[in-house]
């Protein structure tokens, strides 16, 4: 099924800040929220708002989406694209709706006693040109969260089932509006929605369930990456909640330029400079590449913009054993200062006809 383009979704553009993706979002959720729309297709349209702005408000998931787009969230729901059921839209809907018809969404349908995916972290890498050509090994330092190693990720000890939600980790209460009336589900405030209590907090986690931990990675980095590209180290972010998966850290590289050679992708440019005589009478070069300089053969009569092909000196392709091409740009340099042999031979070379050519007469004609 292919599904809209969150940005469009929302009405916005892809350099839209926070405030105007949640501003769009607000708007959309008062026009098409089933309990207050009788639009067609409004249900289908609200859960669409919703999608977008659960992917587009966070900003790790937007970094992935920007990339990858929908495939980013492939596997979630069985492969029906991302999961927003953990997201907690209670604030936005309070501002919404309570603070006009005083009734609260509280923590909406969410099931906060289930067990959840840890968040997702993204973490910039800084390489230079020769770490990412060549591929390198990276530490990497990262502030997460860990499940507590005393009491696993329970938050304590002795546990026994919430007497106050019995279990569910909810409380329903019926509120009465303009609009009728509606039963809304909040956290239970004794549980704090995890459905069980314990005769002893665990004094490390202090009942979180999980501790902060700085730690220090080591990152492999694939020959051939490029700015902008990431790596997914999976399972290392955020601790799961209630016995979840911890999310994943994803590694974004940015390369700093060479001072000589320019990147296209897989290829490598580099501009050659060459004197008059080189480029007239032709000549062999040394040039560098990536890989070591190597012998270049210059053609008689090269002007400023040739291109001479290198195959296979540019760069690897991550995960293949492909290679890229060089190319190599003529730039022939004219002389600012010369000594009076060099003026001299100059002078003596240009009364040999060197402008008895077809582009000096085109022009001689109109004068």
């Amino acid at each position: 099924m292919n599904k809209k383009d969150y940005y469009e979704v929302l009405g916005v553009d892809k350099n839209a800040s926070e405030a105007e993706i949640k501003s769009a979002f607000r708007k959309l959720a008062k026009k098409y929220h089933p309990d207050v729309s009788k639009e067609p297709n409004a249900e289908e349209k609200f859960k669409e708002a919703q999608e977008a702005y659960a992917v587009l408000s966070d900003p790790n998931k937007k970094a992935q989406y920007d990339q990858f787009g929908h495939s980013a969230f492939e596997g979630a729901q069985g492969g029906a694209g991302f999961d927003f059921s953990d997201f907690d839209f209670s604030d936005i809907f309070n501002d919404i709706f309570g603070s006009s018809f005083g009734f609260n969404f509280g923590s909406g349908n969410r099931k906060t006693n289930r067990a959840r995916k840890g968040s997702d972290l993204l973490i910039r890498v800084n390489l230079t040109f020769d770490e990412a050509i060549n591929g390198t090994k990276k530490i990497v330092n990262v502030n997460t969260t860990e499940t507590c190693n005393e009491c696993h990720g329970d938050g304590g000890f002795g546990e026994k089932t919430c007497s106050n939600c019995h279990g569910s980790g909810q409380v329903t209460s019926e509120q009465r509006t303009i609009f009728g009336s509606f039963m809304t589900k909040s956290t239970c405030s004794v549980c704090n929605g995890r459905g069980k209590t314990y005769d002893q907090t665990c004094s490390k986690c202090r009942g979180k369930g999980t501790i902060k931990q700085n730690k220090d990675l080591e990152v492999k980095v694939p020959a051939g990456v490029d700015t902008g590209n990431q790596l997914r180290l999976a399972g290392k972010g955020e601790a799961g909640i209630n016995g979840g998966p911890n999310g994943d850290i994803y590694i974004e590289f940015y390369v700093k330029e060479h001072p000589l050679f320019v990147r296209d992708g897989n290829d490598i440019y580099l501009e050659l400079p060459l004197t008059f005589a080189e480029a007239a009478l032709g000549c062999k070069k040394d040039v560098p590449t990536i890989y070591g300089s190597v012998k270049l053969s210059i053609s008689e009569g090269t002007e400023t913009g040739d291109k001479y092909r290198l195959r296979g000196k540019g760069v690897s392709e991550i995960s293949s054993s492909r290679k890229g091409d060089m190319y190599v740009i003529a730039k022939v340099i004219t002389p600012k200062k010369l000594n009076r042999h060099q003026k001299k031979l100059l002078e003596e070379l240009s009364k040999t006809g060197l402008n008895d050519s077809s582009e000096f007469r085109k022009v001689e004609k109109y004068l």
